[in-house]
């Protein structure tokens, strides 16, 4: 059978399997290795198997994700989330839906000690979920702008997504990273103004704070989160001056974070356990679905697909417009139901051959594409940030609420994608600035 027959077929069945809310990693482990075995041989899928895995875990740049994933769950279980959130809340509670900014102000600035949307908005849906609903905000913007604050953690340094496109696309991690900030910085910004507009169009939705703060209680909040700053400045500043590699900075990362739990008083067995375990979890799902991922692209290899789509491209003479359009719809299709590491994975062996062939550059790519993967996590019916926070907030609000909430971020959403595609200089400045 012909080895590109063989793959649309493994394609559909894969489509079908994943609707049907088959684990991930094992439909792509099982369809690859039945791929290479009609392809090739049952004993190449074996021996694919014993290799690629392995290949995949030792590749020295992925160890910044672990690292990364214990500095997020030090800081996290050391009470630097609460902290965050109380600073924002007391400087920003005044404003016009001044809960909900400070819950978005707090979110990104959570994200730079995580590296993960998911957790980002399981640590906030907890703590400034009750606070807002005790202050009478409607449970639709609560849990929208909870939902949506957390795709920034998809961008903003250090990002989990991030290390693993540059792994698969052989970019330099440190330049990928440094390229996610002014696209996550400019995210965070919008959703400050999206919230405001709504806020100032329905004001009863987000009832006016009548807290009186003083300016002593200000600065005082402030000393309660310069470990932040610290790892901000401790982890973009190594890889920006080029003194750290990714995950270098990720193990200075960890060991700033655990030296603030102990010089904080925060420090002991069960809070170290802890957060071993829940990098630990987070490190094994992520690695378990990325090995079927890079599984299923050794099968698309196998199958010639790349080498079609280079030709392809050259017969019809597709433009970079054309296959941006191409790129951004697939994603937005594909993120209503697929797994933000899976559509990357599946699709990047695909796509990469096309970008290669008319010299698109691969970073600015990278962070359109975690953008288009931000809202997957807010898009019905699959969007992973909204099950998370509907699991928080339990019978207070209802899932069709929180969509409903979210269109405003996902109109803003394609807006700041749009600018990021016309003004690439936007992601390109700082990794230029960071080469030259």
């Amino acid at each position: 059978m012909d080895p590109l027959i063989v793959l649309a077929i493994l394609l559909c069945m894969l489509f079908i399997l994943l609707a049907l809310r088959m684990p991930v990693a094992i439909t792509l482990i099982t369809l690859s290795l039945l791929g290479i075995a009609i392809i090739r041989s049952p004993l190449a899928a074996f021996a694919t198997l014993a290799g690629i895995p392995y290949d995949f875990s030792a590749h020295w740049s992925l160890s910044a994700i672990p690292m990364f994933l214990l500095m997020g769950a030090l800081s996290h279980r050391g009470g630097l989330t609460s902290s965050i959130f109380k600073a924002a809340k007391i400087w920003l509670g005044k404003t016009t839906g001044g809960l909900a900014i400070s819950t978005n102000v707090a979110t990104a600035a959570f994200s730079a000690a995580s590296g993960s949307s998911l957790a980002a908005t399981a640590a906030m849906a907890r703590l400034a979920g009750p606070e807002m609903l005790a202050a009478g905000y409607a449970p639709s913007l609560a849990s929208s702008v909870i939902a949506a604050a957390g795709t920034v953690g998809a961008l903003i340094p250090p990002s989990i997504l991030l290390i693993i496109y540059g792994w698969y696309a052989e970019q330099p991690i440190g330049e990928l990273l440094m390229a996610g900030f002014l696209p996550g910085l400019l995210t965070a910004v919008v959703y400050c103004l999206v919230i405001y507009l709504r806020c100032r169009i329905s004001p009863d939705i987000a009832p006016p704070c009548h807290d009186e703060v003083t300016p002593s209680q200000k600065l005082k909040v402030l000393m309660k989160i310069w470990p932040l700053p610290l790892l901000i400045f401790s982890i973009m500043g190594s890889i920006y001056t080029g003194i750290a590699t990714a995950t270098e900075a990720a193990a200075l990362g960890c060991i700033i974070a655990l030296l603030v739990i102990i010089f904080r008083g925060d420090f002991s067995i069960r809070v170290i356990l802890s957060s071993l375990s829940d990098s630990l979890k987070s490190t094994a799902a992520i690695f378990f679905i990325a090995i079927g991922a890079a599984l299923f692209a050794n099968l698309i290899a196998i199958s010639g697909l790349p080498n079609q789509v280079g030709e392809f491209i050259n017969e019809i003479s597709l433009t970079p417009t054309m296959l941006m359009l191409i790129f951004v719809f697939t994603y937005l299709l594909l993120g209503i139901f697929l797994d933000p590491i899976g559509i990357m994975l599946i699709t990047l062996p695909i796509f990469l051959p096309a970008f290669n062939a008319l010299n698109m550059n691969l970073i600015w790519i990278g962070i359109v594409l975690v953008k288009l993967i931000e809202i997957g996590l807010i898009t019905p019916p699959v969007g992973l940030n909204v099950f998370i926070v509907k699991d928080a907030f339990g019978d207070s609000v209802a899932i069709g609420d929180i969509f409903r909430g979210l269109i405003w971020f996902i109109v803003a959403e394609i807006f700041i994608v749009g600018i990021l595609i016309l003004f690439p200089k936007i992601t390109l400045f700082l990794p230029q600035l960071m080469s030259s």
